[in-house]
């Protein structure tokens, strides 16, 4: 039975980080002026309640992953890092122009690329002269993403000096044929002497990144890469579906050929097997794809019903504003949406300029917000509600009568003004989203812009 739902429902989707997603973002309505608006109108409503988010982007790799779909810059010229530093300084400082008063920080992630390709010294120079214009939050949360190989102690002890209490590392698989698929050769040993020097130095939340459906893995690899990861018990597991999107992704991901694969049935068995190992092992389902002990802060925000999803995935912070810094990094308002330039030399040159180096985005109308609730809702709480008037739209009843056939098939449960998605419907989350997604019903895409959704 369940392989008949995989069969029937694995089609092509959004992983829903936003709504609406990027490709349905109305650009020609867009400017950097309406941009400027949103942002500071949500600081106003926002900074002396919670703060905001910050993402800072650092590209820069030092060889290519193949299964990666990040904007990044592949070089071993370490020369790039305090030109690149300067240039996010200054994007910074062109936010802080538009507050009325210092802002707040509730949470700072830093991504990539790989961000632990900067020096300690350059990201401790980094992160002390943002808050040189910024305050911190109550409670706040710094984060970053360390690459096992090139993690330091000293990367680890300066940035727990600066307040990082989470880190996470990618590990993909512990299998050396599917490592060289990927172009990412990665002992244990060096995730063991990370994960554990993390520990010891104090990080109070460690996170280990798994993917299910790379080339050449099997049901048998991701047992051994649960095992090996369960030796050291990180608070967090992200366990990913790997998005296999070459045509939108260049030649990143096209160092192996289509049918090196798991085929959708076999890929689905590594979740399921993953899955269930996982909860063994006392991990808890977060959310999609995310797994946490019920020590860590993931938990305690869906416990509380805290959980928040924006373009930094899951978090337990939630805020209204985003600012996404540096080259391709989105932001997000609440009210709207705008992204950066992916060249880093475009980046420069409109950074230069004193121009917040945004080339796209989308400002949010009122049934887009209404829909975004709704969206955050099943991704966030596996459900939603329309009791209120707020969070009634014109199309709810076509809406309804698609959702009745998830119910037929067990995935989810209606109540009075209400549905809930079964332990059952949890895989095919971003199956019952698209039933609320309008943009994507009306103008269906010529062309295939997501990933498979099981």
């Amino acid at each position: 039975m369940f392989q008949a739902l995989v069969n029937k429902y694995n089609v092509s989707g959004p992983r829903y980080t936003s709504y609406p997603t990027v490709p349905y973002w109305n650009v020609n309505t867009f400017s950097l002026q309406k941009w400027k608006d949103s942002i500071k109108q949500s600081f106003k409503e926002s900074n002396d309640k919670e703060g905001l988010s910050l993402y800072l982007h650092l590209p820069f790799c030092e060889s290519l992953c193949t299964f990666c779909g990040c904007h990044k810059r592949i070089t071993k010229r370490h020369e790039v890092e305090l030109p690149y530093i300067n240039a996010l300084l200054k994007e910074w400082n062109l936010y802080i122009d538009l507050f009325s008063e210092k802002p707040k920080i509730k949470e700072l992630h830093l991504g990539g690329g790989t961000p632990t390709f900067f020096s300690s010294e350059n990201l401790e120079y980094l992160i002390t002269q943002l808050f040189k214009v910024s305050e911190l939050a109550d409670n706040y949360e710094f984060s970053f993403e360390g690459h096992p190989n090139n993690t330091t102690e000293t990367h680890l002890q300066t940035l727990f000096n600066l307040g990082f209490r989470r880190v996470s590392f990618g590990v993909q698989d512990y299998n050396l044929k599917v490592q060289k698929a990927i172009n990412r050769i990665q002992p244990f040993e060096n995730v063991k002497r990370v994960t554990e020097l993390a520990r010891k130095i104090g990080y109070t939340s460690i996170g280990h990144d798994i993917i299910f459906g790379l080339p050449f893995q099997t049901e048998a690899d991701v047992i051994e890469t649960i095992k090996k990861t369960k030796t050291l018990m990180p608070d967090r597991i992200a366990f990913y579906s790997y998005a296999h999107v070459p045509w939108l992704k260049g030649n990143g991901q096209r160092g192996f050929n289509d049918n090196d694969l798991p085929t959708g049935n076999s890929k689905r068995k590594q979740y399921e097997t993953g899955k269930q190992l996982l909860e063994k092992a006392e991990y808890l389902e977060i959310g999609m794809d995310h797994f946490a002990l019920k020590s860590d802060t993931l938990y305690e925000a869906v416990k509380d019903k805290k959980l928040h999803r924006n373009f930094m995935g899951y978090t337990a912070s939630k805020t209204q504003s985003m600012i996404g810094l540096g080259v391709s990094s989105i932001s997000d308002s609440w009210y709207g949406f705008a992204q950066n330039v992916k060249s880093i030399e475009a980046y420069f040159q409109l950074i230069n300029r004193s121009i917040i180096p945004v080339f796209k985005g989308h400002i949010l109308n009122a049934e887009d917000l209404i829909i975004r609730k709704h969206v955050l809702n099943l991704m966030c709480g596996f459900g939603t509600s329309w009791l209120t008037d707020e969070m009634n739209f014109t199309e709810l009843p076509e809406v309804l009568i698609k959702l009745k056939e998830f119910e037929q098939d067990g995935l989810l449960e209606f109540g009075i003004k209400q549905i809930s998605v079964t332990k059952k419907g949890k895989p095919f989350i971003r199956n019952i989203c698209m039933a609320f997604d309008l943009l994507l019903q009306r103008k269906k895409p010529n062309t295939k812009l997501f990933s498979m959704t099981i």
